[in-house]
């Protein structure tokens, strides 16, 4: 098969792209999950009486555990195709890709599956949220804050 009729055939199968549609609806989301983060500590705050800090810590603890869950039972992905990346920036998109490869790896065992490919997709996430962590401070610290 020639390239140009190879690239005519994977053309027309191509998705349609929707970047501003797509922009809006993670705007969207992401400020709802925002809300619904500040909802939380607020509750918190008033029913169990804790501090911001404290209330903040649990509020992180419940998303993770609820993104975690959520892709355990198989609908998360579900919520992701429909949210677009505005439910999946936020700190449960990191849930999500180590519950998943958690998931993913399992039958491999511990070691060989889970221990050697949880990181994959987190890992980067880490290093580069240490990485611009540092960079930041490092602006900050020269320009005297």
């Amino acid at each position: 098969m020639k390239n140009t009729k190879y690239e005519k055939i994977a053309d027309k199968h191509k998705a349609d792209k929707h970047i501003l549609r797509n922009a809006t609806i993670a705007f969207i989301i992401g400020g709802l999950v925002g809300m619904l983060g500040e909802g939380v500590i607020e509750l918190l705050i008033k029913v169990f009486d804790l501090s911001r800090q404290v209330a903040s810590t649990y509020m992180i603890i419940l998303f993770i555990f609820v993104a975690s869950l959520f892709t355990a039972l198989g609908f998360f992905d579900k919520l992701v195709s429909i949210c677009r990346c505005g439910l999946i920036v936020p700190i449960t998109g990191f849930a999500h890709s180590m519950t998943s490869a958690f998931m993913d790896y399992r039958k491999e065992g511990l070691i060989y599956g889970v221990g050697a490919n949880a990181f994959k997709l987190a890992g980067t996430v880490i290093v580069y949220g240490v990485l611009s962590a540092w960079l930041f401070g490092m602006i900050r610290f020269m320009i005297g804050g």
